[in-house]
């Protein structure tokens, strides 16, 4: 165990583990908020994926902006609790109960929408989901894939396709995508999720030039892992590193203020970096890190769950934010 404890310091470079690197992802960077209320205020924000977790915090921060708020979700009973917590900022918010992965009904929101509010000038696509599943494990779950991409990708692009023209008409519109550390990262068991983020991210980076005229931009939020509902079922977790809502919901947040077109972390930026530099030694560090975390549903032979080992925390704490 020593033996591995020490291969994984050596391995993780200073810079991760870094204080004063990881700034970035606490208050230390809050999203000043005299400038997002002037960018904000009066503007008509839609957030999908907006009943819970960093959605609802950052429709919370948003709304506190001074934006006019818009959260679409499945759920309806979520969707009202959702309302009246942004209420209680002060601001105003409509709820939309659709399913995403279905194209007509991502039309005909819109259509509603616009009708109903004139215009959206910030469009955060938040809504997703995440699968963590070895490629051993998904042989037989090809369909796992396609839910994946019907939701993150194809609800997305169907959402951005959509508001395309009103904003241009507007001639203003921003695009916020709450994408993942895993397409910088590379991280092993989730296949399927970072490839439908990395398709998305790649949409985005290709039609940004086209639109960029009509003051429309793109910006992609490679978020790290943070602590909400979607990863409750994956236990392990409870004894890594994450962000809280507030602090994910900043980084959503931030490119309406800064104008960036890429919200990274230090491990993230470091990770893309690394992989270019020697992608034979990142994979050497993932597949370290794909036997040290069980799997999602690994149990002993006795039934107990497979608890995550000393070596693993270790690893967890040296690469905070990653979701392996």
């Amino acid at each position: 165990m020593s033996s591995r404890v020490a291969k994984l310091q050596k391995t993780i470079p200073n810079l991760i583990n870094n204080p004063v690197a990881h700034r970035a992802l606490g208050s230390g960077n809050k999203v000043c908020n005299r400038r997002l209320a002037k960018e904000l205020a009066g503007k008509t924000v839609l957030i999908t994926g907006g009943s819970s977790g960093i959605g609802l915090e950052t429709a919370c921060q948003a709304g506190a902006a001074g934006a006019n708020v818009i959260l679409v979700a499945r759920g309806v009973e979520k969707l009202e609790e959702a309302k009246r917590l942004v209420e209680l900022t002060g601001a105003e918010c409509a709820i939309y109960s659709c399913d995403l992965s279905n194209s007509e009904a991502c039309a005909q929101l819109v259509e509603k929408v616009v009708a109903e509010h004139g215009g959206v000038h910030v469009l955060i696509n938040n809504a997703g989901r995440s699968i963590r599943r070895s490629i051993h494990h998904s042989l037989d779950r090809f369909h796992d894939f396609q839910r994946t991409m019907d939701i993150n990708y194809f609800g997305a692009i169907q959402m951005i396709m959509s508001l395309l023209p009103v904003m241009s008409e507007q001639g203003y519109g921003r695009v916020i995508n709450v994408s993942s550390i895993g397409v910088q990262a590379n991280a092993p068991r989730f296949s399927a999720y970072v490839a439908s983020k990395a398709a998305l991210d790649a949409f985005s980076r290709c039609i940004a030039s086209e639109v960029k005229h009509n003051n429309i931009r793109l910006t992609n939020v490679f978020m790290p892992l943070v602590r909400t509902p979607m990863i409750a079922p994956t236990k392990l977790y409870n004894s890594v590193p994450a962000l809280t809502t507030e602090q994910a919901a900043q980084l959503v947040l931030r490119p309406l203020v800064t104008k960036q077109k890429k919200i990274s972390t230090p491990l993230g930026s470091f990770a893309e970096i690394a992989y270019d530099i020697s992608p034979r030694s990142i994979d050497w560090v993932q597949n370290l890190a794909y036997r040290l975390f069980p799997d999602s549903d690994a149990r002993n032979k006795d039934g107990s769950r497979k608890e995550l080992s000393a070596a693993g925390r270790i690893f967890a704490r040296l690469s905070k934010g990653v979701h392996w």
